[in-house]
């Protein structure tokens, strides 16, 4: 395999992140702590990663993000009391998050952005190709996007984006992509990408979601990124320039994703998310659906 299709064992997850629209849940808790159901919405992640392969997982952590490490180690005195009661249920439900994959943190002391949360990864990625996991969008594990999209950078080398239709009306939400057609249905080329485009100056409805597989290439091209939207550096902007000129990593192309996709960064749709998964879950989902029909029914 050459290194231009390198086969990829590491994962980036920024984790930096306030969690500002969460206030006051998230004034002492790291949003990325918040339950969905009964497990923190940044193990899903970690899981999603560990089941693609990528066991090797650098979370780029800011202040007050201690609970992260905290979850994904080992808590002794926890783990021994359950043990004294019988009680392996939940003692393999404790283990279970430290078992899923090597974590490393780093900090990104001034929080300039997602580009500049990605380019804190560099020491630790290296001359490597790697995934990055943005915790706001769960994916559900029997839709494999990350395997995918592995697959896709495997065999074209370069960068990979997850991409979703939206309705246009809420492109400005999203980072957007102008693509064209492969020989496969789910797999385009991108040309342009465009951070949080207004609907009329939209390329397409192919909106960005929380996927990447990157060539370490964008590296040295977010060095040079100057602060785009919001003052921040933009990964979107970076990728931007990669699309425009593969010859610097290898183009960028990007999977239509079509499948169950739990989007966590918005109270509405957090609480959305918890809804559907609970109603999903051989021990919730019975009772569970069985009460929210009636309570539909009453409210309606």
């Amino acid at each position: 395999m050459t290194p231009s299709h390198a086969r990829i064992s590491k994962a980036v997850i920024p984790a930096a992140g306030l969690g500002t629209r969460f206030l006051p849940a998230t004034k002492a808790t790291p949003k990325e702590m918040l339950p969905v159901v009964d497990k923190p919405a940044i193990q899903y992640v970690v899981e999603e990663a560990a089941g693609a392969g990528l066991t090797d997982v650098l979370m780029v952590t800011g202040r007050n993000k201690r609970p992260l490490e905290d979850h994904f180690d080992r808590n002794y005195e926890l783990e021994e009391a359950l043990h004294r009661k019988g009680d392996g249920s939940r003692l393999a439900k404790v283990q279970e998050s430290s078992d899923l994959a090597t974590i490393h943190y780093v900090r990104q002391g001034n929080p300039k952005g997602l580009g500049h949360a990605v380019l804190c990864a560099a020491p630790h990625v290296g001359d490597q190709p790697f995934a990055v996991l943005l915790g706001d969008d769960l994916i559900d594990p029997r839709d494999p996007l990350l395997r995918r999209m592995i697959e896709v950078r495997e065999e074209h080398g370069g960068s990979v984006v997850a991409l979703m239709e939206v309705d246009p009306a809420n492109i400005h939400l999203y980072g957007c992509a102008a693509a064209a057609p492969t020989g496969d249905d789910d797999v385009v080329t991108v040309s342009d990408l465009v951070e949080k485009p207004e609907p009329a100056e939209a390329p397409s409805n192919l909106a960005i979601i929380g996927r990447y597989i990157l060539d370490p290439a964008v590296f040295e091209v977010l060095r040079k990124t100057d602060p785009g939207r919001g003052g921040e550096i933009q990964l979107t902007d970076a990728l931007q320039v990669l699309a425009a000129h593969p010859e610097l990593g290898g183009p960028v192309h990007g999977v239509v994703f079509k499948g169950r996709r739990y989007d966590t960064g918005d109270r509405g749709d957090y609480l959305r998310a918890i809804v559907r998964l609970a109603c999903e879950r051989e021990d919730l989902g019975p009772d569970f659906r069985a009460w929210l029909r009636s309570y539909v029914t009453e409210e309606m």
